[in-house]
């Protein structure tokens, strides 16, 4: 069977055992009329770490903006097939007024660090006030940056500004800010690739935290990191279109154990093994 015709499945006893928070069903994306990801079909189970890797130009990120629609913001594109949040479509036109509560209950953290040019306090506030946030903000604040194992190394200086932070700093502040708007699902895209080794493992062990209380989705590039940090990971690839763009589809989804140590595809074994990528 040649990759790019792989029909991934699941490994049966998680699929039989594990709850879909989210479903991506026979998902193919388009940038005008281009085909930039074609077929995707996967689960994204509850409580779990899901880790997207493959190589640069095969659809990680892009089906990763398309589960709270931040695709949405790129003219010209489009998807097809379906993608349910709690079984519900989110590109059932219902939704197109409902956007923003799409992506408070499906939060985001992107490559590089992003904090407001706000205060720490701020940064976490703000979110939360603009979504209509009633409760005490300080307990909220504090939370929140406990939870992102951040409260401790900032507690008191909550007025300073959270471009002063160092890199791992911001970003474990912006995982902060994510959270303070009590998401289900945290999609991140590659949250570590900017970051020194010592703030990369301080960011994986948060992960395993967190995932006690939600949802994680991870794009990485760093095939040890989803080896540490996930439970299941999907493996895409790309194929050269004949206008000299790339395809992406998805090659394997399974137990992250058996895409590293026993995949059922050739081009998942050359990949983990660095035979290409």
């Amino acid at each position: 069977m040649k990759p790019e015709q792989a029909t991934p499945s699941y490994f049966s006893s998680t699929a039989a055992t594990a709850d879909a928070i989210l479903r991506i069903e026979n998902t193919s994306i388009y940038y005008g009329s281009f085909l930039a990801v074609n077929d995707v079909t996967l689960d994204i189970f509850t409580n779990r770490i899901t880790a997207f890797i493959g190589p640069s130009g095969c659809g990680k990120s892009t089906v990763l903006r398309c589960l709270n629609r931040l695709n949405d913001l790129i003219p010209g594109a489009r998807v097809e097939g379906r993608i349910t949040f709690h079984d519900e479509n989110l590109y059932d036109k219902t939704f197109d007024k409902r956007i923003e509560e799409v992506r408070r209950r499906i939060g985001m953290v992107f490559q590089k660090p992003n904090p407001f040019p706000k205060s720490i306090y701020e940064n976490i506030a703000f979110g939360a006030r603009i979504n209509g946030y009633q409760g005490d903000m300080d307990e909220l604040v504090e939370r929140s940056l406990t939870q992102a194992v951040l409260w401790e190394e900032v507690k008191d200086k909550l007025k300073q500004s959270g471009l002063s932070l160092s890199g791992g700093q911001q970003q474990r502040l912006c995982i902060a800010r994510a959270l303070a708007i009590q998401p289900e699902v945290l999609l991140m895209d590659e949250p570590c690739s900017a970051l020194d080794p010592i703030s990369t493992l301080k960011v994986e062990e948060l992960m395993h935290q967190l995932k006690e209380k939600y949802t994680i989705v991870i794009v990485t590039h760093n095939m040890q990191q989803a080896t540490r940090v996930a439970d299941m990971t999907a493996f895409f690839n790309a194929k050269a279109t004949e206008k000299g763009g790339k395809q992406g589809y998805l090659v394997e989804f399974d137990r992250t154990e058996n895409i590293f140590q026993n995949p059922r595809e050739d081009a998942t074994r050359d990949y983990v093994s660095g035979r290409f990528g």
